[in-house]
């Protein structure tokens, strides 16, 4: 007999939990139509109390025997366990219930994990337990920064729990290229296990497409170039995932981004990265006090190559992995196909003109074009032409010289200053952009402000608007503005 075969057998035979349902239950779903297999885990907790339990649980579950078996091998580890202590079960655990598993049936493994995380996941969201002094929630994405992350404020002696969000999900993407897809979620969760740590998913695709991608699509519509990061850190992925935090009744929130914190003043303000060339300021501009007040970023004075040594050290499988590049949700694909499938925006020709109004030739459509554009123009000139401008609603495409792009002062729309302007000297328009010496004129104070227009020190070339323009005063990020 095949050691363990017995194992897989009875949970065949006798499954457990099969077309239950706890009262008042979470769930979660894994598989479906591509693979053919589907796993249900729905689980109930006991109270929100410091040790909040699972009370209950079932499962439901079509296509294969192992996974029918996976369903019923999850149900029996996590009846009675903690939530936290739950949230330490994955694939490998399933296995070893059934006996072990051949590698073809690992899937199985994988996919009730995935819905008993999902399943954990909403179930924390509403959990209410008591506040650990040293509990740290960290954000993992599976990539190298979060998890260096996650062993530095492990090493530091904090209770860690590690989270990550599944934020995407579309078959034309690559999932393997993207911090926030299901797969991403499978790899920070090996991760975290690896570690010694619970790990949880959180759900969150429906409020990312509503909160960033919608919007970021309707920019597009109207001319304007957006950096869906910043909505993204701001008001959607951070703020979830300081909630969850409070839930699980830890009182900081730890991430892998490049970046540091003043807090000497009345409110913390970001400072930029020790590693210049990694600073992350930028995309996390959008943070109020309030959550920065609770944030840490245990890399902000490290540099990349000290990052990935200290993987290496730890054994980290993610040690040599490359950073993802695209934005989350374009992984894998193209910005045209994506405005396309998401937006219905497809190829509509219009006019190229130059900046006298003369027409130049024609173009696939103003929505595929920002200012400071070069390639892809398709027109001839004596000097390389670049984007001045797009208007969505004449579907006209502007172009110019560099000299025309260049500019000296840069209007901004819907201001928040942490500072007077008075403190302001430089600013930056890009993630990963220079920063430029710069002052704001009149008599500013903290607080917001409808308009007003960046003068920079040295002319540079116009950025398109929809971009955020972020200000600095030395290190300290002390405003920022929408690109008007």
């Amino acid at each position: 007999m095949i050691p363990g075969h017995l194992q897989l057998s009875e949970h065949l035979e006798n499954p457990r939990g099969r077309g239950h349902t706890p009262d008042d239950a979470f769930t979660g779903a894994a598989g479906g139509a591509a693979c053919g297999d589907l796993v249900r885990i729905s689980l109930a907790l006991a109270d929100h109390s410091d040790d909040a339990t699972i009370a209950g649980a079932g499962f439901d579950a079509s296509g294969c025997g192992a996974a029918q078996a996976a369903g019923s091998a999850t149900v029996a580890l996590i009846e009675g366990r903690p939530l936290l202590d739950a949230a330490r079960i994955g694939a490998a655990e399933i296995a070893a219930e059934l006996g072990g598993l051949m590698p073809a049936k690992m899937h199985a493994a994988e996919l009730a994990a995935d819905a008993l995380h999902r399943a954990l996941g909403a179930g924390a969201r509403a959990a209410s337990l008591k506040a650990r002094p040293g509990r740290a929630l960290v954000a993992m994405s599976g990539g190298v920064d979060s998890a260096v992350a996650a062993l530095l404020v492990t090493e530091q002696g904090h209770d860690t729990v590690a989270c990550t969000l599944e934020l995407w999900s579309d078959a034309d993407n690559d999932g393997e290229l993207s911090c926030c897809s299901a797969q991403a979620v499978r790899g920070a969760r090996r991760l975290a296990h690896g570690l010694g740590m619970p790990h949880l998913s959180i759900d969150l695709r429906a409020e990312f497409r509503a909160g960033v991608v919608d919007g970021w699509l309707e920019d597009h519509r109207a001319g304007l170039t957006p950096n869906p990061c910043i909505r993204c850190n701001g008001n959607v992925r951070l703020d979830a995932m300081l909630e969850l935090a409070a839930r699980l009744g830890a009182r900081t929130l730890a991430t892998g981004h490049y970046a540091r914190v003043d807090r000497s003043g009345a409110e913390p303000l970001l400072m930029t990265a020790a590693d210049a060339a990694k600073d992350q300021s930028y995309v996390l501009s959008g943070l109020a006090p309030a959550s920065l007040g609770r944030l840490r970023f245990p890399l902000g004075e490290l540099r990349k190559p000290e990052v990935r040594e200290l993987a290496r050290r730890a054994g980290l499988s993610v040690a040599g992995k490359r950073d993802s590049q695209d934005l989350c949700f374009l992984a894998g694909t193209g910005r045209e196909a994506f405005l396309e499938r998401h937006g219905g925006m497809r190829r509509r020709p219009g006019t190229v003109r130059a900046s006298d109004g003369r027409a130049l030739g024609e173009h696939a459509g103003a929505h595929l074009y920002t200012v400071g554009q070069r390639r892809g123009l398709g027109i001839a000139a004596a000097s390389p032409l670049y984007v001045l401008g797009t208007d969505a609603a004449t579907n006209t495409v502007t172009v110019g010289t560099r000299g025309e792009l260049m500019a000296a002062e840069i209007p901004v729309r819907e201001i928040v200053l942490h500072r007077p302007a008075t403190e302001v000297d430089g600013v930056r328009v890009r993630a990963h952009g220079r920063r430029m010496d710069c002052r704001l004129p009149g008599d500013l104070a903290a607080g917001r402000h409808e308009r007003a227009a960046i003068e920079l020190l040295a002319p540079a070339e116009r950025t398109a608007p929809g971009q955020l323009a972020c200000l600095y005063s030395g290190e300290l990020l002390v405003g920022r503005g929408t690109i008007a």
